[in-house]
């Protein structure tokens, strides 16, 4: 039930009008998130003199075991160079209320990713997020991890792109 009322939220802000929005998109998750599985995003026709903000979006439930989440992200560009980051989320408060927006157990987190950035290039650029937790003390990933729900990528136009346009 929560899978499909996060669907039919998802298709109603995807289908509504936002003028920041240059690309966003989720994708769902199955039961576990594999740490050998990346959710990839693909974008194309960027403008290439304006700049933008990137953002990752998760949406967890009380299943999520952890207060905060580690990714590695790929933004590989149409030449082929990659940049490579490891971030971490907070994901909860100390006293274990989760973080984000959403009603029930489902939150939506919108996170940071990329600050003021410019797609120079034309052509397609390539996104990729995998999950990288570990438990305390162990030096593998886990391999199946609970409660992560969608995965998502949001570009924005920043603020000045926004007031230029005006």
């Amino acid at each position: 039930m929560h899978r499909v009322f996060g669907a039919i939220l998802g298709l109603f802000c995807f289908t509504s009008c936002d003028k920041t929005a240059a690309f966003h998109e989720f994708k769902s998750l199955p039961d576990h998130w594999q740490s050998d599985s990346a959710v990839v995003f693909k974008i194309e026709d960027l403008d290439t003199l304006a700049r933008y903000n990137a953002f990752i979006s998760l949406r967890n439930d009380n299943s999520y075991a952890f207060s905060n989440l580690f990714l590695i992200t790929d933004m590989q560009f149409p030449n082929g160079k990659t940049i490579t980051d490891t971030l971490e989320y907070e994901m909860a408060r100390p006293d274990g209320t989760w973080l984000g927006s959403g009603f029930g157990d489902l939150k939506e987190s919108k996170l940071w990713y990329k600050e003021n950035i410019q797609f120079n290039e034309t052509g397609t650029y390539t996104f990729s997020i995998k999950q990288a937790m570990r438990r305390n003390g162990d030096v593998d990933p886990i391999a199946d991890l609970e409660g992560i729900r969608d995965v998502g990528l949001r570009i924005e136009k920043t603020k000045e792109q926004l007031n230029g346009s005006e």
